[in-house]
């Protein structure tokens, strides 16, 4: 049964929320933004036909209320609720909220979130499709002494992670059998802390991995499409900094076979709606299923670039109930395209988050040049949130085009009041190791080094260009005596 949406509700802040509006808007859709004292006067809140403030800056007082958010909807008339990324994205008890009151869910099931949110429950679904896996338990560990046996019978070096959550918390690499009980310990307690769940697993640590992601799309006729690969490899702190579509590494065979491993992970969830299947990719090019993200991703601009589609509207009209317009032999791969995410970062401090004013914004336009960003001149940048200002995205006909567009782009970015890593991602994208494709999801470990010393290079030229000058300003102002 078709059900037409009318009015969404859009859960979240940001770019994200100003990007889905904008798709709302396109198809005729009334939106109704929710903000927190902190985002009164953000652009996802101009751009909205309704909007609700939920409260205070903090996210469990605002963005994290399902409460507030599901009487937000009730009050405007909105008959659907997009969660976004982040936030209640991937929580099934929200997802189900919604449900019940009545509104529509644009996003998979609840009992969906819950299987794919749970890393075991994800990787007993899968295997039972015979996906490959990376060796390690099938349960979650409890005690100490199970954790030694089944490191002793995986081998070393090996991976701990939380088996709820993700974003590297409750992640913990392991390099010999005396380090087992510490990490095992402090992994526990950071689940504990960040996803109310304790519970972790181990599994092999690949040493040189590739993090290779499948877009997957079903709707509720049965029908599951992959749309190609995204290379995430380039991290920091297991979160992406850069993303690019295709990858420059994967052979048309090789392609097939993990676009056809992600519709099966899918499949093993009857999954609808949007989604993003997470692989590792070793040195030899053999793929593990790692988790499946129950949402759309951030770095879904450059899937868009490449297939020509509009995700979010895709999102919209499965959820309304209709099938999917394409087929996958319909789908083709266009160029290349690369994203950046312009975090309000202090690279040279460790990627420490720089809060401040945008004193000076002034984003970049041109033909294969996209920005999704949810601030303006003059806004503050606040300490309550993850401190992304924008994914910069470029599209060309190949990837060395793409490549050398980024370069212009991240030039022609103007952003002044708050550090940002525009500079790493432009450093990144010119490195040897990035151009010729040959790197790893440790490349920011690897290269980081020739970052901060080509910036204190840098910073030491402008130095003594600054003493120059001044000297230079002083020989002109002492003016000779003049003879009487």
């Amino acid at each position: 049964m078709i059900r037409p949406i009318k009015k969404v509700l859009v859960a979240n802040r940001g770019e994200i929320a100003a990007r889905i509006m904008r798709t709302c808007h396109q198809l005729g859709i009334e939106t109704v933004a929710v903000y927190s004292d902190a985002d009164r006067h953000s652009p996802h809140v101009v751009m909205a036909d309704h909007a609700v403030c939920l409260g205070a800056p903090p996210s469990r007082e605002s963005y994290l209320n399902i409460n507030k958010i599901i009487q937000a909807a009730i009050a405007t008339g909105a008959d659907a609720i997009h969660p976004g990324y982040g936030f209640l994205s991937e929580n099934d008890v929200f997802a189900l909220a919604v449900q019940t009151a009545g509104i529509i869910f644009i996003g998979p099931s609840p009992e969906s979130i819950r299987m794919m949110g749970n890393k075991l429950a994800a990787k007993r679904a899968a295997k039972e499709f015979h996906i490959p896996m990376v060796p390690g338990s099938d349960d979650a560990i409890s005690d100490i002494k199970e954790a030694k046996a089944v490191a002793a019978k995986i081998g070393f070096p090996l991976l701990i992670k939380a088996a709820a959550g993700g974003g590297g918390k409750g992640m913990r690499i392991v390099h010999n059998a005396s380090e087992v009980e510490a990490q095992i310990e402090r992994a526990m307690s950071e689940a504990l802390s960040s996803f109310g769940d304790g519970s972790v697993f181990i599994e092999k640590y690949v040493t040189s991995p590739r993090h290779i992601e499948i877009q997957v799309m079903a709707d509720h006729h049965g029908h599951c499409l992959h749309l190609f690969e995204r290379e995430c490899s380039i991290q920091r702190r297991h979160q992406k900094i850069i993303e690019e579509a295709p990858s420059s590494i994967l052979s048309a065979e090789k392609r097939k076979k993990m676009g056809q491993d992600a519709i099966l992970v899918a499949r093993s969830c009857n999954y609808a709606g949007a989604g993003t299947v997470e692989f590792l990719l070793d040195e030899n090019g053999n793929h593990y299923f790692l988790e499946m993200n129950t949402r759309l991703q951030v770095e879904h601009p450059v899937t868009e670039m490449i297939t020509g589609l509009d995700l979010v509207a895709l999102q919209i009209r499965i959820a309304e109930g209709h099938a999917l317009p394409i087929s996958q032999e319909e789908l083709h791969i266009n160029g290349h395209a690369i994203e950046l995410r312009v975090y309000a970062e202090n690279v040279i401090g460790g990627f420490r988050p720089s809060t401040g004013t945008l004193l000076r914004y002034r984003p970049p336009h041109g033909d294969g040049i996209r920005v999704d960003d949810g601030y303006r001149e003059g806004m503050e940048i606040p300490i309550h949130y993850d401190p992304m200002i924008s994914k910069l995205i470029v599209h060309a006909p190949s990837r060395q085009e793409a490549i050398d567009k980024m370069k212009d782009a991240i030039n022609g970015y103007e952003i002044n009041g708050v550090d940002t890593t525009l500079d790493f991602g432009k450093f990144a994208i010119m490195h040897p190791s990035f151009i010729s494709g040959q790197f790893d999801t440790h490349f920011v470990e690897k290269h980081i080094h020739e970052f901060l010393e080509s910036e204190t290079e840098i910073n030491h030229t402008l130095a003594r260009f600054a003493a120059w000058m001044y000297e230079k300003k002083k020989s002109i102002l002492v003016l000779p005596k003049m003879e009487e």
